[in-house]
């Protein structure tokens, strides 16, 4: 046997060493004289910069599903509280919409009113406002009811008028609601008298013609007429007062082979709103007292005067 393979170290039997508790405490206070030193002399701070330099990219790679999760929350939550806030925005903008709406509207029905008011105070005989409701649903006709009636004293034959002329006749009466037909009825009739010249006519309505006009019935083809001749009321029916507006020439047809010229007026009020006029027919106004002619008036103070009967010159 060779020397060199013979085992060198000492058996276990013969092997001592420190037992657990001086090892225990050794290590405890190498613990304590490194954690001093460190303390101290930042023996450390070179391994814990490299290993955390080393464990960045980890620590970096580690958290990008916890951000990816957070920013998929985060955007989700965002486009929620935007299409909540475009919903709400809209929402007022619609409403703003609506309210600037309504006060045009009621500004324009503000400024009709006053023009009614106004011609109210013009008109000598009785008159009374009235609100549109609806158009009737007959489409061979043309008329509209309103929201007073016989309780309101409203009367039939009473005319209705408009601030810019006449609008038609009252032509049914119920006790709350009435009915009017416009002036381009087919059943409807005016005296007219132009403005211009003093001519008298009858104008009777026309539904189709213009969209909608007024057709003079027996116009000479002589006529002295124009287009854009004012044409109002005559009087001369007692349901009219004189004087109102009630269209202009917009079409003058002259045929050689016929005495009469064709003529259509358009209606003053082409744009109806939602207020009217109605006027007692003119025979029931009251008319001004006539003074007794050859009445003499007894001044204050003065003496009787007696009749001159029985004297002879």
């Amino acid at each position: 046997m060779a020397l060199d393979t013979l085992e060198r170290s000492a058996p276990p039997i013969f092997r001592q060493g420190l037992s657990v508790t001086s090892k225990t405490l050794l290590l405890g206070l190498l613990a304590v004289l490194l954690m001093a030193a460190d303390h101290r002399m930042q023996i450390s701070q070179p391994i814990r910069s490299g290993m955390a330099l080393v464990l960045s990219p980890l620590q970096w790679l580690s958290l990008q599903p916890v951000n990816a999760v957070r920013a998929l929350s985060h955007y989700f939550q965002s486009l929620e509280e935007a299409q909540d806030a475009a919903l709400i925005f809209q929402t007022r903008t619609i409403a703003q919409a609506q309210r600037l709406q309504q006060v045009e509207q009621l500004s324009q029905e503000n400024v009709h009113l006053r023009q009614l008011l106004d011609l109210r105070a013009q008109v000598s005989g009785s008159a009374k406002a009235v609100q549109v409701l609806y158009d009737t649903s007959d489409p061979y006709t043309r008329r509209v009811v309103v929201d007073r009636g016989l309780m309101a004293g409203i009367a039939p034959g009473s005319a209705v008028i408009d601030t810019a002329g006449v609008v038609g006749q009252v032509t049914r009466v119920y006790p709350l609601v009435s009915e009017v037909t416009l002036l381009t009825d087919r059943a409807q009739s005016i005296p007219v008298m132009n403005a211009r010249t003093g001519n008298r006519y009858v104008a009777q309505g026309d539904p189709i013609t213009l969209g909608g006009s007024l057709d003079l019935k027996f116009v000479p083809s002589g006529a002295d007429m124009q287009k854009g001749d004012l044409l109002t009321t005559s009087g001369i029916d007692e349901v009219y007062p004189a004087g109102l507006h009630v269209g202009r020439i917009a079409r003058i047809d002259r045929r050689v082979d016929s005495s009469f010229a064709r003529v259509h007026a358009e209606p003053m009020v082409t744009e109806r709103g939602r207020h009217l006029l109605v006027l007692l027919p003119f025979k029931d106004w009251p008319q001004p007292p006539v003074p007794e002619v050859g009445k003499k008036v007894k001044a204050k103070g003065a003496a009787p005067v007696m009749p001159n009967a029985g004297i002879q010159p």
